[in-house]
């Protein structure tokens, strides 16, 4: 082959072991709530970086669990702003790279229509069996609905009628499967291009301490670049962007 031949292949080839030598992939435990936002930042994030990002959904409860034992998750996306705080306390995650990446909202929410009121007067008026919630010991939003429950003075009555996911994702699967006629979810699991199906009431927040959702840099994933570019990342416009089509707030 002529060498005039060989330059565009060597150049291409350097090019793409450029590209190769600062492509990264960074591991990510994310809340279950945030789950269908973050499948759209992931692909965003990949496409805009060369990065490869690795989701792994679920209860921050049982993420700090696992990142204590030694799972190697890089970057996590918390339910609450709490863990990752405890987390940075205990050293395994990295100091000053916490951050509040959305503020979430909770709602009661039914498959079927007219059976949650625009007031949640259904909570004192009962005819259901099943209430479902995540478990308020492994997910934040299980215990905003505990609080708002407590706050309205509803919660004693209707304990026995509880059914919990152990996560918001299970909770939510009892509700759109009729296992339980309503329950307590997060707005961003609900709604689909700015409508929801069935009946819902968005939960006042005052009802319940804000839910702030924090992002934080784990000890595995200190001065790995795709860890920082993610952080980086979603701070971006075009990320808060899909933030706010679910249904979250922004600090």
């Amino acid at each position: 082959m002529k060498a005039s031949h060989l330059l565009p292949a060597l150049l291409a080839s350097l090019i793409c072991a450029a590209v190769g030598a600062h492509a990264d992939e960074v591991s990510v435990a994310v809340a279950a709530n945030f789950t269908t936002p973050m499948k759209q930042i992931a692909a965003d994030f990949e496409k805009d970086t060369g990065h490869k990002l690795v989701a792994s959904y679920g209860a921050t409860g049982k993420f700090y669990a696992q990142i204590k034992n030694g799972a190697p998750f890089e970057v996590l996306l918390s339910a609450d702003d709490e863990t990752p705080t405890k987390l940075v306390k205990e050293n395994a995650a990295v100091a000053g790279s916490q951050f509040t990446y959305a503020i979430g909202t909770l709602v009661l929410w039914s498959a079927k229509p007219a059976i949650v009121d625009n007031q949640g007067q259904v909570l004192k008026n009962g005819g259901f069996d099943h209430l479902a919630l995540a478990n308020p010991k492994l997910a934040p939003y299980g215990a905003a609905a505990v609080q708002a429950m407590q706050a309205l003075g509803v919660y004693e009555s209707l304990s026995p009628k509880i059914v919990m996911g152990e996560n918001i994702s299970q909770t939510h699967q009892f509700i759109s499967t009729g296992n339980a006629l309503l329950g307590f979810v997060a707005l961003s699991q609900v709604l689909v291009d700015g409508k929801i199906e069935g009946s819902h009431w968005v939960v006042p927040a005052k009802l319940y301490a804000p839910i702030r959702q924090d992002a934080v840099i784990l000890d595995k994933g200190k001065g790995k670049p795709a860890a920082e570019a993610l952080i980086k990342y979603l701070k971006s416009d075009k990320a808060k962007a899909v933030i706010k089509t679910f249904g979250y707030a922004l600090s």
